[in-house]
Order: structure tokens, then sequence, then C-alpha cells
């Protein structure tokens, strides 16, 4: 990976999207359509929105209709990936869901709930590479906990074992290291333009 992708680079979302930065799930698949992704997800493609802000509401409303039996998703086509963006979601980020999705491909996904709880996954060919918590990053787990470590410490988190050791900007820093192995980067223009193919999961 020749990227220098940073925790910087991904400041704007804070101030574009503070929404979404307190309670998100982003999930990138590599080798799927947005109507294939949720096929494989149980999903039937229904409504499509613009815009990442967009989905909040519909979200919302889908967790007040279904009280979080089914998860609201929404996909959409960046290049050879899928980008499927959830508020307050976690399909992204549950192993019974996305491993068997990931057989054959490759599959990122990091989310944060409201109690700063945090998790970042990458999945290839139905091998969990790398887990571990943003807020905790030398913590990890996987079949290969090490070895993207250049790489996290580049992209801003703090892999010292003290106890006052930075946590600033440690969500952005999954957004850039989720850029580094997938080459997909999200700008503010381009979550602003996405054309996403929504449906709602059901959860196991």
């Amino acid at each position: 990976m020749t990227d220098t992708t940073t925790a910087a680079d991904y400041a704007w979302l804070d101030k574009d999207h503070p929404e979404l930065m307190e309670a998100y799930c982003v999930t990138l698949v590599r080798g799927l359509t947005p109507e294939q992704l949720l096929r494989e997800l149980g999903s039937e493609p229904r409504t499509r929105i613009t815009g990442v802000a967009a989905l909040a509401e519909a979200s919302y409303d889908a967790w007040e209709e279904h009280d979080g039996d089914r998860q609201f998703v929404g996909v959409a086509a960046v290049g050879e990936w899928s980008l499927m963006v959830e508020y307050n979601g976690y399909v992204g980020v549950s192993r019974e869901v996305m491993l068997p999705v990931s057989r054959g491909r490759t599959v990122v996904s990091h989310f944060r709930n409201v109690n700063a709880v945090d998790h970042f996954h990458w999945f290839e060919d139905g091998d969990e590479r790398l887990h571990f918590e943003p807020l905790f990053p030398t913590q990890r787990d996987g079949s290969s906990p090490d070895g993207l470590v250049t790489e996290m410490a580049e992209c801003g988190f703090d892999l010292t074992e003290d106890d006052d050791r930075d946590h600033h900007l440690h969500t952005e820093a999954a957004f850039a290291l989720a850029h580094r192995i997938t080459g997909v980067r999200p700008t503010p223009e381009l979550f602003e333009s996405l054309e996403f193919v929504c449906g709602s999961v059901p959860m196991p």
C-alpha cells in the first residue's frame, strides 16, 4: 500500500456530518453491485436516496418501524466497490452477517455508536484478517493482527501502551485506514452526490 492518507484528511466529517459521526457504520465490499450486496444481505433493493445526509431520516424511520429487527442500509457504487452507509447501524461489523459475504471478496468495515464503542474489521475471502477497536488500537486480533501496524501509525492511531495515549481523531483514522486498504477515498463531494440503493436487512 503506497498511500499517505491520514486522519487529518477526514477532519471534514465531524463538521459536515456530525450526526453520522455520532453513530455510524461504513462498509466497503469489492466485487458486488449495490443491488447484489443487498440481496446477499437478505434485502430487496427498494428506495433510492441521493447523498449520505439524506439517509438519516429514512434510517430513524426504519428503526421505529422495525424496532431493531431489521437494519436500514444505503449502498452506492464507487468503482468496483459497493459503499454501504448506516446511521446508528451495525450490519457491516456483524461477523455472522459479513464473514459469508467476504468469501471470494474483500470487506472493510468500521463502526462507532453513541457510547463511543467502536470496531474496525478487515475480512478477506472468508477470513478475518484484522479486528480492533479504534479507541484501543494496541489490542488487535484476527489472522494478521500486526500486518498493518505501520499503516495504522501513519493514519494517526497512537500505538503506544501509555495510559495517556492520544485518542484524537481515532474515528477519522479508521476512515483513513479503510481508504488505505481499499483505495476508496470518501470526499465531501462524493458523500453529497452518491446515489444510494436502500433496503432493510434482517439481523440474526
